[in-house]
């Protein structure tokens, strides 16, 4: 009989736990909802600035490059790595 109690309590807090747990989740649910109702009648935020313009990509190719070259005159690469990896760096 111990062990049908138990079992029976356990059933009844897993029970009770998943009522709160999907009444938390539904309050937020409506919160969010809310809020997102809320910001869509906001005015429209300002357009955001300009990106500051890009690297120059030869300049970015040639420092992976450099760097690629170092780590294989250092050891850390192979022959067949340093040619996979260099030929990423073109590619791409």
């Amino acid at each position: 009989m111990p062990l049908l109690r138990g079992l029976a309590r356990t059933a009844a807090v897993a029970g009770t736990a998943s009522v709160v747990a999907g009444r938390v989740r539904h309050h937020q649910d409506q919160k969010f909802a809310q809020q997102d109702a809320d910001a869509a009648q906001a005015e429209p935020e300002p357009a955001p600035a300009p990106a500051a313009p890009a690297p120059d990509a030869t300049a970015d190719r040639l420092d992976q490059l450099k760097t690629l070259g170092e780590l294989k005159q250092s050891g850390v690469l192979t022959e067949a790595e340093f040619e996979a990896q260099k030929a990423k760096i073109l590619a791409g």
